[in-house]
């Protein structure tokens, strides 16, 4: 649809579809991949009236590859940024695992603020903090991010075909239902971005503690999270940030994974649109 400008210059893309004066829908991605991973829930609340709008992180799919400003504070001012371009007003913001990061730091600390936020969805998100720490023992440990960042500066083609084709989609679980064309197109997605921007977008999303972010939240929202998710665990995810939200309610779902906004997109579509129109 076309491009806002940041304050320092970045180009994000973004989609608009929709009746302008619909209530809009903002979706905001997940590492290491694109607006396009939106597809199934775009056209569905498209469908059912809405307007939604969807961006390219810095340095992801066909916003700018630029060097820096890849953490959490810049993922949500960008956000912001689209946001104030386009007035959207009364919006529901619903983030991915990474973006549901940059939901919670954009609705604390400029959705809230400015008045343009209504509710919250936090999809197979990582906050508030996916590291192991003293204070997070259910977290994930810092040598198994290092092994990301090596296998991605090894052979970043090779990792993003080997992350989706197994525990992403859960498509490693014994009887899983293999879908091919959700693997490659998982890797066309995070192939278009930048190297840079993904392998610091690795320290973004596993080291910052959205802790007082989540606390500051006062709108309704939602936090949705799959049993089996092998990617971001939901006890240092979901059941934490629900009891630090002071308008949260809480789903989970026995056997699904961390990509079940694609594979399970009928289930998840449906809960989203209840607690929208609730």
């Amino acid at each position: 649809m076309g491009y806002v400008t940041t304050e320092d210059g970045v180009q994000i893309y973004y989609k608009d579809w929709g009746p302008r004066d619909a209530r809009p829908i903002v979706f905001h991605h997940g590492w290491p991949l694109s607006a396009d991973d939106w597809d199934a829930q775009m056209l569905f609340f498209l469908s059912k009236g809405y307007r939604v709008v969807a961006h390219d992180r810095r340095g992801h799919g066909r916003s700018d590859q630029v060097a820096d400003g890849h953490n959490m504070d810049h993922y949500a001012a960008d956000a912001f940024a689209v946001v104030e371009a386009l007035d959207l007003k009364n919006a529901v913001h619903i983030g991915h695992s990474t973006g549901g990061g940059e939901v919670a730091r954009y609705v604390a600390k400029f959705g809230e603020p400015a008045g343009r936020v209504s509710k919250a969805i936090l999809v197979a998100a990582v906050p508030p903090l996916m590291l192991k720490t003293d204070d997070n023992p259910e977290g994930t440990p810092r040598e198994v991010f290092d092994g990301f960042r090596k296998a991605l500066a090894d052979s970043r083609a090779q990792f993003f075909r080997d992350v989706p084709a197994g525990p992403f989609y859960g498509f490693n679980r014994d009887g899983a239902t293999v879908h091919e064309g959700v693997i490659q197109n998982w890797w066309r997605q995070g192939m278009m971005g930048g190297a840079k921007a993904h392998y610091d977008g690795i320290a973004a999303f596993s080291e910052t503690d959205q802790t007082e972010d989540l606390k500051t939240i006062t709108v309704p929202t939602l936090v949705l999270h799959g049993e089996d998710d092998q990617i971001v665990p939901i006890a240092a995810s979901a059941l934490k940030s629900v009891k630090l939200l002071q308008n949260g309610t809480l789903k989970t779902y026995p056997g699904f994974s961390h990509g079940m906004l694609t594979v399970n997109a009928d289930v998840l579509n449906a809960d989203i649109l209840e607690f929208i129109e609730n």
